[in-house]
């Protein structure tokens, strides 16, 4: 694409509108030398004079992303926004050596999606582990995605999660502040370190057996594996979580964590919306051992 400037402007804002993309996206369009003024790669924050020639070259979504036909719980859906309910074992977004099978996979095949993160996540605002289930919004453009982006950033979105874990808490309720980084001692595992990011995770007991509790967590921040680390790290490990806690696993379907609830202020209309979701049968067949 072609345009000629026609006044001074920063190049960042001229594009975002006559693009109709966030600032946020055009710096990264920028940035990845997809654009260029007068034949040069220049910043997002270059003051474009009248008669400047901009091209913009930007890449659309990675071919090899393949949109594939797959079964999704979509809780809501309207021209923005998706709500679904992540099933057990569906990986969120494709990775190196795997790029098929995932949600977004799924996602391309139904609608398009937001392109704010890139080739391999597009859509993604949020992300829960392959093995927990439950509640995730999905962007289909990028005023959106940045909205509801800003809205996790500066914790106004809200999400509540139920997990079983081992042993009995005392407290009936709780928070853990503690900030979480990359393991110093295993680089594929997350952990409490001293220089990690802030991470804050409150909790309320929702029912005690003899040797697990059933907790409601709700996060104010969205750490890798938050839940499961700090349920850790007080010595309350999730129950059947194969990577934290070292502890016995029932069987292979994953940590009992489940996203049950999820709200925030929808970018077009305003208005606060909340979604709410059932405990999958993997989770409830786990609790029920319990139970008995």
């Amino acid at each position: 694409m072609e345009f000629q400037a026609n006044e001074e402007i920063r190049l960042d804002n001229y594009l975002s509108k006559e693009l109709d993309e966030s600032r946020s996206q055009v710096s990264k369009i920028i940035k990845n030398g997809e654009v260029l003024v007068n034949g040069k790669n220049v910043k997002a924050g270059y003051i474009l004079k009248k008669g400047d020639i901009i091209i913009v070259n930007h890449k659309p979504l990675d071919d090899s992303i393949v949109p594939e036909k797959m079964d999704l719980d979509i809780v809501y859906e309207d021209e923005d926004i998706i709500v679904i309910n992540k099933a057990n074992g569906v990986v969120v977004h494709p990775a190196p050596g795997n790029y098929n099978g995932t949600l977004v996979n799924g996602l391309l095949y139904h609608t398009k999606l937001s392109d704010l993160n890139g080739e391999v996540r597009p859509g993604i605002v949020h992300r829960i582990d392959a093995y927990t289930t439950g509640l995730l919004m999905i962007a289909k453009n990028n005023k959106t995605h940045e909205f509801l982006a800003k809205e996790l950033a500066s914790k106004k979105a809200f999400r509540k999660y139920i997990a079983l874990v081992w042993g009995n808490i005392k407290n009936d309720s709780g928070t853990v502040d503690a900030p979480i980084g990359r393991s110093l001692n295993d680089r594929k595992k997350m952990a409490v370190v001293s220089n990690g990011k802030e991470a804050i995770t409150h909790f309320k007991v929702l029912k005690r057996f003899n040797e697990v509790t059933l907790i409601e967590l709700r996060l104010e921040t969205g750490r890798t594996h938050q839940i499961r680390v700090h349920m850790d790290y007080i010595g309350h490990p999730v129950v059947n979580d194969p990577v934290y806690g070292n502890r016995k696993l029932i069987d292979n379907s994953g940590q009992c964590l489940h996203a049950k609830t999820l709200g925030f202020v929808h970018p077009k209309t305003l208005k606060y919306m909340e979604f709410d979701s059932e405990l999958p049968e993997c989770f409830l067949n786990i609790l029920k051992l319990f139970e008995k």
